[in-house]
């Protein structure tokens, strides 16, 4: 369960809440107009009066950390019955997905409700707003096939679906009372934009989330940035990292789901194969709109050589009595290459790597 705050007040009692009760078996949903400033036993009540004559007591109820929620008497209350109280929290919010997802699908649904101007005054001068609507809005829901079902939450929960109002409406009546003709009106224009409504917010729902996690189609040769989520050795703060580091070059791709990159500075000792989710395109900034950002150092593509072989480790050295030339075992990054005697002056990196032998070699000696 959850709450929808801040709207229009609406109904004789000036509502500007409403609570959402998800069932997450058979997606049914109920919507309970209170106030945003309700305390715990007004939520309580609330559920009481509305809920538990239908549903019965909960066996569990999953909410955020509201304060409400949390309260003694709401603990204590639900320990008396016996409902188990879970809770989401800011490090693992998908543990009250369905009601967050519900909830942001039914706000779409009322703001688009309220963009039609769906608030109505009858011949008797009574106001139907989002408060006397929002039963037709539950109800539509209900007796919609759900995607993750395939079935209405209506047909799971009684085992048929209720008939919708104006479905119900007689067109053959003659003789109609003025408010019952106003209200009819009412609620054929409700009926059919709470429908419109309802399938306007899932689609944009749906193309919302299939934007989002569309993957990108990367090929060799692009510049890509990648998260810094699994990389500890990168020096500074923790929380005051970048996100995302790079841009990298894309050297292959594995399928579709991973690309190998050309790390370099201190990620070079990082597998280089990542999942497409741990990357994203990288985008260059205009430095002509954004003169005081931050300029990124230009990266060159690698260049594979066949002839040239790169050394990554010394692991001996030797001196040749003949001519006095010192040589060195050298280990190639090819694994298909075997490790090779070479002279100080062969080796391209012949002032790191061999001097970084040596000051190892000594401190194995000292220790």
């Amino acid at each position: 369960m959850d709450w929808v705050t801040d709207l229009q007040p609406g109904g004789d009692r000036s509502y500007n809440a409403f609570l959402v009760i998800v069932d997450r078996f058979s997606k049914t949903s109920i919507f309970l107009p209170c106030h945003k400033d309700d305390t715990a036993m007004d939520t309580d009540l609330l559920i009481w009066n509305g809920v538990v004559s239908w549903s019965g007591i909960f066996t569990n109820i999953i909410s955020y950390r509201d304060c409400k929620f949390t309260s003694a008497l709401w603990t204590n209350l639900h320990q008396l019955f016996g409902t188990k109280l879970s809770f989401s929290t800011g490090y693992y919010p998908q543990t009250n997905g369905l009601a967050e997802r519900m909830i942001q699908n039914l706000e779409d649904m009322v703001r688009r409700l309220c963009a039609y101007g769906l608030e109505f005054k009858d011949c008797d001068g009574f106001t139907h707003d989002w408060f006397t609507l929002l039963p037709e809005l539950e109800l539509v829901y209900k007796t919609s096939i759900n995607a993750s079902t395939n079935q209405t939450p209506a047909i799971l929960e009684k085992g048929w679906n209720p008939k919708l109002p104006q479905d119900s409406l007689r067109k053959d009546l003659v003789e109609i009372h003025p408010t019952a003709g106003s209200f009819k009106v009412i609620v054929g224009k409700a009926g059919k934009n709470t429908i419109r409504c309802m399938k306007d917010s899932f689609a944009y729902s749906k193309d919302k989330w299939e934007k989002s996690h569309a993957t990108p189609d990367f090929k060799v040769g692009d510049l890509v940035l990648v998260s810094t989520t699994h990389f500890n050795s990168i020096k500074g703060c923790k929380n005051l990292k970048d996100s995302f580091a790079g841009p990298f070059f894309i050297k292959a791709l594995h399928g579709k789901n991973a690309v190998e990159i050309e790390l370099y500075k201190e990620l070079s000792n990082k597998n280089p194969t990542f999942p497409v989710s741990l990357i994203k395109p990288y985008k260059a900034s205009d430095a002509q709109k954004f003169p005081l950002r931050n300029k990124v150092p230009q990266v060159i593509p690698p260049i594979e050589s066949s002839g040239i072989k790169k050394i990554t480790k010394v692991l001996k050295e030797r001196k040749l009595r003949t001519n006095k030339v010192k040589e060195y075992l050298v280990r190639y990054s090819d694994p298909t290459c075997e490790d090779e005697w070479l002279a100080e002056t062969d080796i391209s990196e012949a002032t790191e790597l061999p001097r970084r032998f040596r000051h190892t070699r000594n401190n194995n000696i000292k220790n």
